[in-house]
């Protein structure tokens, strides 16, 4: 269970961070603002959240939790992943010290000499105040989408060349002939909120499905 404490200078000036490390995800909520950076790695897709039910957006990092990533390194980091272990509390930072990002092996300071936050610091609560701002604008991405019944379930069945099929299942995408055919009302609605952008580019990031199936075709028979 994590141990969240609300990240002081005083109490915390020796705590140190490292990089992001590998949580397993393979997909991981982002926010509006990050589709179109998302889309040029790894398909965009929705999916509901178990504990409420609820859609949310997320990128597609790969197709087993257990494999790693077949996305390209570095092309894009989610918010998400660079927030790891801290929280927003209030107006404040809370951080997991039972986190395995704290004290890492490239781990730096927290906290210059000064008291004041470090480049890796700075780093994070960037992370932390876009995504606070990102969440209602995406919600009301998701809204839209639902009132103009523009969801639909996408099942994911490929094949490998060892053999294996996987089908991914509980994703959802957007109803491409339902947002041909919206009227001129809802599309220029859509248009203005800067949602119809959005969902075309949730769209057009379908391509890098078969890319990562081929990368991982590679990788099969190179037996990694």
């Amino acid at each position: 269970m994590a141990q969240l404490e609300p990240l002081n200078a005083e109490l915390h000036r020796h705590l140190r961070a490292g990089a992001p490390v590998p949580d397993g995800r393979i997909f991981v909520p982002i926010i509006a603002t990050e589709f179109a950076a998302a889309a040029a790695a790894c398909p965009i897709l929705l999916s509901k959240s178990p504990e409420t039910g609820q859609f949310y957006v997320g990128a597609m990092f790969g197709f087993r939790p257990e494999e790693p990533p077949l996305t390209l390194d570095g092309v894009f980091v989610p918010l998400d992943v660079e927030r790891q272990a801290f929280f927003v509390s209030g107006e404040d930072i809370a951080v997991d010290l039972e986190h395995p990002r704290i004290a890492a092996g490239d781990s730096q300071p927290l906290f210059e000499e000064d008291g004041q936050p470090s480049e890796r610091l700075r780093r994070i609560q960037h992370a932390l105040a876009r995504l606070s701002l990102g969440l209602k604008d995406t919600e009301a991405f998701i809204r839209a989408l639902l009132d103009l019944k523009l969801i639909e379930p996408i099942d994911i069945s490929l094949s490998f060349d060892d053999g294996e099929t996987l089908r991914l299942q509980g994703l959802y995408t957007i109803a491409r002939d339902s947002l041909r055919d919206l009227g001129d009302a809802d599309a220029l609605r859509l248009f203005r909120a800067g949602h119809l952008q959005l969902a075309y580019t949730m769209l057009d990031s379908l391509e890098q499905i078969p890319l990562m199936a081929r990368r991982r075709n590679r990788r099969l028979a190179q037996g990694l």
